[in-house]
C-alpha cells in the first residue's frame, strides 16, 4: 500500500486498488450489457410492458428486503470474499441466462427467477465492496480512490449499452455469456486482493446490530444529510425515465438521438470524476455537496426548457458532471465518517437509499408528466431539487459547515 499521497494515476500504482478497479470495471460493463440484453429478451418473449417492470422489480427487491442482512454480513466477515462469492453467482446467473437464450420459446418465469439470484448478489456484493474500498488506501486518499472508482463505473456506464447492443446482434446468449466471463473475472481479481484488516468478531445477530447502521447514520449530522440530499435530489430532479418523449415529441431526433441524450450524463459524470481523480476537493466540503446539487437542478431545468439537442445536451452533461461532484463529496463523507467495524451496515443502507431514489424517481417522473406534461415535469422538478439544496443547508447546518472532506 503506498505512503505517499499520490496524486491522479499514481494511485494505480497500488495493486489492490488495481484489482479492485478491474473488477468495478468489469461488473458495470456485465450490468449494462446484461440490462440491454434481458430488457430485449424478455420484450421479444413476451411483448409486454409489464414484464419488463417485473425484471426491475425482481432484480431490485433483494436490494431492499436484505438490507439490514447483507450490511451486517459485510461487517462480519471478509468483504473480498462475500464480494468474490457475490460476482461468482452473478456469473452462474449469467450462465443461466445463457442456457434459456439458446432454448427455443423458452418461458420468461426462469428470467425473473435468475434476476433475483442477480439482485440478491448485488445486494450482497454492493456494502461489500463500499465497504472494502476504504480499507484499500490511506485514509487522505478516500477522495482520489472514490473518484476513479466513479470513473471506471461511469465509463462503463457510457461503453457498455452499447456493446450490449452490437453483440445482441449475434444473439443475446453471446451478450450474456460475455457478461458471465466479466463476472467470473472480477471476482478472480477481487479475491485475489491482499487480507485487510480481520472482520469484526461475530456476535450473537440482534435487532440492534442489524440496526446498528440506521442508528449511526441518524446519530451523524453530515452523513444524514448528505445521503438524505442525494435520495431527495435524484428522486425530485432525475428526467432519465422522460428521455424518449424528449427524444420523439420535443428534440424529434429519433433512437440515435435518444443514445445520445442517454449517454450524456455518463460522460460528464466520467469528465468530472477525472478532473477530480486529479485535483481532489480538500476543503469546503459541505458548500460544494449543495452547490453540486443546486447545479443539478438548474441543469435540469435547462433541459426541461430546451427544444435544441445541443442545448439538451449540454444541460443533461452538466448534470452528470454536478452528480459526480456530490457523489464524490456523499461517498467521502460516509465513507471518511463511519467507523470500519460499521462501514457494511452503513453501505447498505446507503445503496437501498440511492436504488429507491432511482427507482421511485422514474415513478414520480412518469407520473407528474402524465398529469401535467413532460416539459413541465422536468422542470418542476430542477426546481424542487435547487430549493431542496437550500432548504437542506438550513435543516443540516453541520453539513453546510462542513470544511474538510476528510476530517481528522
Amino acid at each position: 500500500m503506498l505512503t505517499q499521497k499520490p496524486s491522479g494515476w499514481t494511485l494505480f500504482r497500488n495493486p489492490d486498488f488495481r484489482l479492485f478497479g478491474a473488477a468495478r470495471f468489469l461488473t458495470g460493463i456485465a450490468f449494462q450489457m446484461e440490462a440491454v440484453a434481458v430488457g430485449w429478451f424478455v420484450y421479444d418473449l413476451t411483448k409486454s410492458a409489464l414484464a419488463l417492470g417485473l425484471v426491475g422489480l425482481a432484480s431490485f427487491a433483494p436490494a431492499i428486503l436484505g438490507a439490514l442482512v447483507t450490511g451486517h454480513v459485510a461487517d462480519t466477515y471478509d468483504r473480498r470474499r462475500i464480494a468474490a462469492a457475490a460476482y461468482a453467482l452473478l456469473a452462474l446467473a449469467s450462465g443461466g441466462l445463457t442456457a434459456l437464450a439458446l432454448v427455443p420459446g423458452s418461458p420468461v418465469w426462469p428470467v425473473y427467477a435468475l434476476m433475483i439470484a442477480v439482485g440478491s448478489a448485488r445486494a450482497f456484493a454492493n456494502p461489500a465492496t463500499q465497504a472494502l474500498l476504504p480499507t484499500l488506501v490511506p485514509r487522505e486518499q478516500f477522495g482520489t480512490a472514490i473518484a476513479w472508482n466513479s470513473s471506471l463505473w461511469q465509463s462503463a456506464a457510457v461503453s457498455g449499452p452499447a456493446v450490449g447492443g452490437l453483440l445482441y446482434a449475434l444473439g443475446p446468449a453471446v451478450v450474456f455469456a460475455s457478461a458471465g466471463v466479466c463476472f467470473a473475472v472480477a471476482a478472480l481479481c477481487v479475491a485475489a486482493i491482499r487480507p485487510g484488516p480481520a472482520a469484526a468478531p461475530r456476535g450473537p445477530v440482534t435487532w440492534s446490530t442489524l440496526l446498528a447502521g440506521l442508528t449511526y447514520i441518524r446519530s451523524q449530522p453530515v452523513v444524514l444529510g448528505a445521503i438524505t440530499l442525494d435520495l431527495v435530489a435524484v428522486l425530485l430532479g432525475g428526467a432519465t425515465a422522460l428521455l424518449p418523449i424528449f427524444a420523439q415529441e420535443v428534440l424529434h431526433v429519433g433512437p440515435l438521438g435518444l443514445g445520445l441524450l442517454r449517454s450524456m450524463p455518463a460522460a460528464g459524470g466520467v469528465a468530472m470524476a477525472v478532473v477530480l481523480a486529479h485535483r481532489p476537493l480538500e476543503r469546503r466540503a459541505g458548500p460544494r455537496l449543495l452547490a453540486a446539487v443546486a447545479v443539478f437542478g438548474f441543469a435540469t431545468i435547462g433541459f426541461g426548457l430546451s427544444t435544441s439537442l445541443p442545448l439538451s445536451m449540454a444541460c443533461l452533461f452538466v448534470t452528470g458532471a454536478a452528480d459526480m461532484v456530490s457523489v464524490y463529496v456523499r461517498q467521502s463523507l460516509v465513507q471518511g465518517e463511519t467507523p470500519d467495524a460499521m462501514r457494511g451496515r452503513v453501505a447498505a443502507v446507503n445503496t437501498v437509499f440511492i436504488g429507491a431514489s432511482n427507482e421511485l424517481g422514474e415513478f414520480e417522473s412518469g407520473l407528474l408528466a402524465a398529469l401535467i406534461g413532460a416539459a413541465p415535469a422536468v422542470v418542476a422538478g430542477g426546481v424542487a431539487t435547487v430549493l431542496v439544496a437550500g432548504l437542506w443547508g438550513r435543516l443540516f447546518p453541520a453539513l453546510r459547515a462542513r470544511d474538510r472532506l476528510i476530517a481528522g
